[in-house]
């Protein structure tokens, strides 16, 4: 199976209190060959970027409801008049709370739900051809 990425790069905002946020450029990737996940690549201001990896389905669902448990949750709010996509991200290393345009994210969401539709991401992993290969006969069985 070909292997499709489809990314988008976007300002996301790190909020430090209510008041106060910093703008963080960042990507977002989803892949065909990963299809459950999705990849968002925060470069900060060090040598190397943060990647967080987590379902897409979350995202999916923090759209339009709170979501998630542990370390990754999503809810959406408003911010200014204006529909946001907040992230609540936990780590041993700390906390982060990111604020994303509904508009930005939810659009490329659509991108991927077009590419991979909600249950098909299985087809995508190409299991089915893999299994076949692993208990087909090899010649030296045949002889």
């Amino acid at each position: 199976m070909k292997k499709t990425v489809v990314q988008r790069d976007l300002e996301l905002k790190l909020l430090l209190s209510r008041e106060r946020g910093v703008p963080v450029p960042a990507r977002l990737t989803y892949r065909t060959d990963d299809p459950y996940a999705v990849h968002i690549t925060f470069h900060t201001r060090s040598d190397h970027p943060v990647d967080w990896t987590f379902a897409r389905d979350l995202l999916v669902e923090g759209v339009f409801r709170p979501c998630g448990d542990g370390d990754v949750r999503v809810w959406p709010a408003k911010s200014g008049g204006r529909g946001v996509i907040l992230l609540a991200l936990g780590s041993p290393e700390g906390d982060a709370l990111i604020e994303a345009s509904s508009a930005v994210v939810s659009g490329w969401l659509e991108q991927t739900l077009r590419l991979v539709p909600p249950g098909s991401e299985t087809e995508q992993l190409g299991l089915d051809d893999g299994l076949a290969e692993l208990l087909s006969p090899t010649r030296t069985e045949d002889a």
